[in-house]
């Protein structure tokens, strides 16, 4: 099993007391997953803060995590171009380091007031991930058409829309914006009781699927409203076979080689 979105640098999962710079909680939170049977984690970042934590874990256990660079779209504020410069230059500084250029996208459901200015942070992003050869990691909240548009004029870009819990029709417009190319992140939404998403997996098809847990958020059931870790990734796997109608064995091989094929894992 490969978690295509986690977070499990935070400081959510440090014990109390720790030393900051141990990251004992953190790698404790890996080693879990690993238990579960998670072979492979993919750690995106989310802004300026976050990139030595990430970095950090990622040296602490190179073999099973595989880091992601770029800005968050809630974190495009006033000074969004100070921001974006000091990421894409951590991007830029080793470029083979990175599987994708992520987490990035249109985030329009808490505040709309930098619609203009995270589509311009999204387009520079995109169009570094396609000089880089890199896919995006997308995240888009009450914000798909926008992020279509931006994705327009970058075709031939690959692409994850992390933690999709749209539609059916939303579903169909992002595969035809993307010529089969995007893939579409299922995580904790999916075992929510009253999720829709479980009637919409059968539309996008199980060689379009990856799975993820976007830890610590978004916990799967039996664990909802508890802190969300890799380790939880099971239950999610578990939901999305049997939506699909298929053995869950087949549903992790389908989307485990889905995330080798997207984020060029070996």
């Amino acid at each position: 099993m490969i978690d295509t979105h986690t977070h499990l640098y935070m400081p959510e999962f440090a014990f109390e007391g720790q030393n900051d710079s141990s990251y004992e909680g953190q790698c404790d939170a890996v080693d879990r997953a690993r238990r579960a049977g998670v072979e492979m984690m993919i750690l995106p970042n989310v802004d300026r803060s976050t990139v030595g934590p990430l970095l950090d874990l990622h040296r602490l256990r190179p073999d099973c995590t595989a880091p992601a660079m770029g800005l968050h779209p809630t974190e495009v504020k006033e000074n969004w171009r100070e921001e974006l410069d000091y990421v894409m230059s951590v991007l830029d500084s080793d470029a083979a380091h990175w599987c994708a250029v992520g987490e990035v996208g249109i985030d329009l459901y808490w505040d709309k007031t930098f619609e203009a200015e995270q589509m311009q942070a999204f387009d520079i992003q995109a169009a570094r991930a396609r000089e880089l050869g890199l896919p995006l990691i997308i995240h888009c909240r009450e914000g798909l058409p926008q992020t279509l548009e931006v994705l327009e004029g970058h075709r031939g870009v690959d692409a994850v829309f992390h933690s999709f819990g749209g539609s059916a029709e939303d579903a169909e417009a992002v595969m035809r914006a993307g010529d089969g190319r995007f893939y579409f992140g299922i995580n904790g939404i999916v075992t929510f009781k009253n999720s829709s998403l479980r009637t919409v997996l059968p539309v996008v098809g199980a060689d379009r699927l990856l799975i993820e847990t976007d830890s610590p958020y978004l916990a799967p059931v039996p664990h909802r409203g508890r802190r969300n870790e890799s380790a939880y990734i099971p239950h999610i796997l578990a939901t999305v076979a049997h939506s699909l109608g298929i053995s869950v064995e087949a549903a992790e091989a389908a989307t485990s080689q889905n995330a080798r094929n997207l984020f060029r894992l070996s």
